[in-house]
């Protein structure tokens, strides 16, 4: 086995035997890493509460077959605020939920990474009505798979443009409209996030706009991932 340093955010943990626990980290330079953490849920372990979901930790890990080891572990964030607030754990949940099943183990994702980081930074600063609808836009954009919504999405017209299905790929005009309804405020939020204008998206109150476009952002999620988000529906994300 051969020694490597990284940094990472911790996704979710699993319990391993009686005092063991099995760590799922977003990192840096490894993609997600799957790791054990070797007597972490003893009162005495070195590592205590480190190695928790949402903690950004310093590491130094054995690389293992299929499980690397957790040799130590210093944190870098604890995100306290986030951690203490019902409303912003629900949504950071929800990002460490959609990053755990966009990654691929042991494949690098930089971008993705610094996205799960920057949504964590943001919501620690303001809970924010759009954090989770505009990290899951950003996050299709990433993969490939942002919703169509300048023009029709079925036959390209670039008039009106009144609903939203998730099989089409994004809005559609008046002549092919199938889905949900979709308004054009809701539609223009899309844009801006998609744009480029995320940060002034993020100061926007919550209102019935935002909770469209979060109900949009949420279901091209789970279509693109072909599962539903039980962080999703666990709590508003609103």
């Amino acid at each position: 086995m051969s020694l490597y340093r990284d940094e990472g955010v911790v996704l979710r943990t699993m319990r391993l035997g009686e005092a063991d626990r099995i760590v799922t980290l977003l990192t840096r330079g490894h993609g997600k890493v799957r790791a054990v953490a070797k007597g972490v849920r003893k009162t005495t372990s070195k590592f205590g509460g480190r190695l928790e979901p949402l903690s950004h930790v310093a590491l130094l890990c054995w690389k293992g077959r299929e499980l690397d080891i957790v040799n130590q572990a210093e944190v870098t964030e604890a995100f306290r605020t986030v951690r203490e607030d019902l409303s912003r754990v629900a949504k950071a949940f929800t990002v460490l939920e959609v990053a755990d099943q966009l990654a691929q183990e042991r494949h690098p994702a930089p971008r993705l990474y610094e996205m799960v980081l920057g949504a964590l930074r943001a919501l620690a600063a303001d809970d924010s009505a759009m954090l989770v609808a505009g990290f899951l836009l950003k996050a299709l954009a990433l993969e490939g798979s942002a919703p169509m919504v300048d023009a029709c999405a079925s036959c390209g017209a670039e008039g009106d443009l009144v609903a939203f299905d998730l099989l089409q790929g994004g809005a559609l005009c008046r002549d092919c409209r199938r889905g949900r309804p979709v308004s054009p405020a809701a539609l223009e939020m899309v844009r801006r996030v998609l744009g480029g204008g995320l940060a002034g998206v993020l100061v926007e109150p919550a209102s019935a706009v935002t909770e469209e476009v979060a109900a949009l952002a949420g279901g091209a999620m789970e279509a693109h991932l072909d599962r539903r988000l039980r962080s999703l529906h666990s709590s508003p994300v609103g």
